[in-house]
């Protein structure tokens, strides 16, 4: 269970306020207006912004104060963030191995998740070699072989044409749901939320909501929800 007890997130004049729980195991979209804090509300559970009131939990661990390697949590960004120099395996170890000193284990735990993504055949190119879609594949490759029981996304493929997302929305699904990964996914698209996440998070007028069922919230969007998908009252 990931849980924000009554907490207070700040930068300069911005606040946000999170008060809510999210059940393990589930894929949850956090959803708002641009500038609301969606990223905001991820930060807080990687370690970037420490909450200025509040704790942030995970299974009762108390995460508040622990750096970002140190907390139970995989990240997956909209760039993607490989290494131009370094092969896609290369990308993928570093998720085991940031020194790349792999072990036998290590290497075929690489193998196996580049296969998982489809990407066997091209572990030896560079993301330069790569298209959008399969670099995409690899930082997922990387999340997995990371084996943190919490996933974090931040919008990772919005720069992916239609097709291709609807593709690794599916692999989110079938590569970290089926591994038991908790996922919180941001996303500004309500197609992305229906397609994969189980519960929806609203993020709008400084306050994280409890979590509603995605097909629930977008039957019967509330108010701020329907400002912003541009819903006539």
């Amino acid at each position: 269970m990931l849980t924000f007890d009554t907490v207070t997130m700040q930068q300069g004049s911005f606040v946000l306020t999170a008060d809510l729980m999210i059940a393990a195991g589930s894929v949850t979209a956090v959803i708002g207006p641009s500038g609301g804090g969606k990223s905001t509300l991820l930060s807080a559970v990687a370690g970037f912004l420490e909450p200025a009131k509040g704790q942030v939990t995970w299974d009762g661990t108390v995460l508040n104060g622990h750096p970002p390697g140190k907390r139970p949590v995989a990240m997956l960004f909209q760039d993607n963030n490989l290494f131009p120099h370094l092969t896609a395996r290369q990308n993928v170890a570093l998720g085991v191995r940031p020194d790349l000193r792999l072990q036998a284990a290590d290497e075929t735990a690489v193998a196996a998740a580049l296969d998982q993504v489809g990407l066997s055949g091209l572990s030896d190119r560079k993301p330069a070699a790569l298209s959008g879609g399969q670099q995409s594949r690899v930082a997922l490759a990387r999340v997995l072989v990371a084996n943190r029981p919490l996933v974090l996304l931040d919008e990772p493929f919005s720069a992916l044409g239609p097709a291709l997302k609807r593709d690794m929305l599916g692999l989110v699904r079938e590569v970290l749901v089926a591994a038991g990964k908790t996922v919180v996914m941001v996303t500004h698209d309500p197609d992305d939320a229906l397609a994969v996440a189980d519960q929806v998070v609203l993020v709008a007028d400084g306050a994280a909501h409890a979590p509603v069922s995605t097909q629930q919230i977008f039957d019967a969007p509330p108010p701020a929800l329907r400002d912003y998908l541009g819903i006539d009252t």
